[in-house]
């Protein structure tokens, strides 16, 4: 069986040696050349990835139709903003095959003249016209760790559960082990608003606070992610789960996150560009972001550390301002709030 990933940033990468490892074949789809011809004459990425030992199972190309060819399944592998562009790009070249996405984020459409941010099972669905052979592929899992075969713990979300089973499958016996799930819909919100939380906590990090800081805003900030997530129609237990709070404590607490450097970055005092450029990657979190505060304002949901992260991030606030602003909000009961959970 032969296995397509579009995207040969650091994610892709790292998933098409695993799926290599077991055995299947892996097309990689890549823009740039440069690593077309390091995948292929090198066994190596060093481009977005150079802790990489790339198996001769892995196979890339800069020609997308035959990277696709044949291929069952098609794994995601590109940053949100573009998912849509590469949908509409890759769909009449596609049969039946199951795609997997592996983006966390959101894309900004308009709709009816106004700017509305969808996930990527909704613009799946505005492209394949509903077809449900679409699985999300979530999870705590830095590629820098998953390629050197460090354990990791994914969940495989679909609304028709042979699907996510079938991903699910194609990691048995690996250092992978995948858990499977109805909710797409949280499985998505998860993924995507715990990059807020993460710059987030990398400002707090920057500016000097402690740990106290982070589990304050790791455990608040699952709170209000949950806390949408119920106003939105997802399952509020997904949120305790691999793609809410297991996702939520690698990427605020881990070296590898782009997330938490570029907030670490700003917090240092770094404009939000400048953090970007040092980051040197897509930091998903800025455009979530956005997504979060548009969808906030949509269902009424009251969204304090993602308000706050906006204000820095697009409105210029000074970053210690917007923590003390979180201290000084009004008192509440902490029980009161816990009951989003039943």
């Amino acid at each position: 069986m032969s296995i397509a990933v579009i995207g040969a940033g650091s994610w892709g990468t790292a998933v098409a040696v695993q799926l290599a490892k077991q055995g299947y074949k892996v097309n990689v789809w890549a823009r740039e050349e440069k690593v077309v011809r390091e995948i292929n004459s090198f066994r190596e990425n060093k481009t977005y990835l150079p802790e990489a030992i790339i198996p001769d199972g892995v196979w890339c190309s800069s020609d997308i139709t035959e990277v696709l060819k044949n291929s069952e399944v098609i794994f995601y592998a590109v940053p949100s903003h573009v998912f849509k562009d590469v949908l509409e790009m890759t769909y009449p070249l596609l049969k039946n095959g199951i795609v997997v996405n592996l983006a966390k984020g959101f894309v900004e459409v308009m709709d009816n003249e106004r700017n509305v941010f969808k996930r990527m099972y909704e613009v799946f669905c505005n492209i394949f016209k509903g077809k449900c052979n679409y699985v999300v592929l979530s999870g705590p899992s830095h590629a820098e760790e998953v390629v050197r075969d460090v354990p990791t713990a994914l969940v495989s979300a679909s609304y028709d559960m042979k699907y996510a089973e079938y991903v699910q499958s194609l990691f048995e016996g690996s250092n992978i082990r995948v858990y499977t799930s109805p909710d797409v819909l949280g499985v998505e919100l998860g993924g995507a608003l715990k990059n807020i939380i993460a710059i987030s906590t990398g400002i707090a990090d920057g500016l000097g606070f402690g740990d106290n800081t982070r589990a304050a805003l790791i455990t608040r900030g699952l709170a209000e992610m949950t806390r949408l997530g119920k106003a939105m129609g997802a399952n509020p237990v997904t949120f305790s789960g691999l793609s809410g709070l297991g996702d939520l404590i690698v990427t605020c607490s881990s070296v590898h996150s782009r997330n938490r450097k570029a907030g670490i970055a700003i917090g240092k005092g770094k404009g939000v560009k400048e953090a970007v450029r040092s980051v040197g990657m897509v930091v998903e979190g800025i455009r979530a972001t956005k997504a979060a505060k548009w969808l906030a304002h949509e269902y009424k949901v009251d969204m304090p550390i993602t308000e706050q992260t906006y204000k820095v991030l697009f409105e210029n606030f000074s970053p210690r301002n917007c923590v003390m602003n979180l201290l000084r909000r009004k008192t509440k009961a902490e029980m009161e709030e816990s009951a989003i959970f039943i």
